[in-house]
């Protein structure tokens, strides 16, 4: 969505608090695309402190469908928006490119919410996302979930040399 800044710049002092329906449906980079399971209007207060200079803040919350790291389930991931900008006004796209701000949610007077909530859930994307702490896993031969059972397949070390390394692994299951 789309806000029109060029009100609240020109006027200094002015103070703008709006609730934004995100229209995002998914979360797409190099790692996937990721559905988004809820979403909650996000909350922008944005305030002109004097010679076109606008602080926004922005808090709400996203709820992403995240592969397991472990068995692949979907889980339900909560991310947090705690958003704060402060917008200059006066600067062109040129002076933006030209001091590194990389600000592709503003084109001259107008925001775009969707764009500036997909840089902040990428972010703030996480490491690790597990369906549960003690989560098995899948079996690397059969590809079953091991949460839901066992699968059957002969777990024992191939190559006896290599049973002094499993047991280093079998210690230390985040490895």
């Amino acid at each position: 969505m789309q806000i029109h800044l060029s009100k609240i710049s020109s006027l200094e002092g002015e103070h703008m608090q709006v609730a934004v329906p995100l229209e995002m449906d998914d979360i797409t980079f190099q790692a996937g695309s990721f559905p988004i399971l809820s979403k909650e209007p996000l909350s922008l207060e944005i305030d002109n402190i004097g010679d076109k200079v606008l602080d926004l803040v922005g808090t709400g919350s996203i709820t992403v469908g995240i592969p397991c790291d472990r068995c692949l389930e979907e889980v339900s991931t909560d991310i947090p928006l705690e958003i704060r900008r402060r917008l200059d006004m006066k600067l062109t796209e040129e002076d933006r490119v030209k001091d590194l701000d990389e600000s592709s949610y503003l084109t001259g007077t107008d925001l775009d919410v969707d764009r500036m909530v997909y840089l902040e859930v990428i972010m703030n994307w996480p490491q690790k996302v597990l369906c549960r702490e003690d989560c098995k896993g899948i079996c690397s031969q059969c590809g079953k979930n091991l949460n839901s059972g066992s699968c059957g397949c002969d777990s024992g070390p191939k190559d006896p040399r290599m049973a002094a390394i499993r047991d280093i692994f079998s210690k230390f299951k985040e490895v």
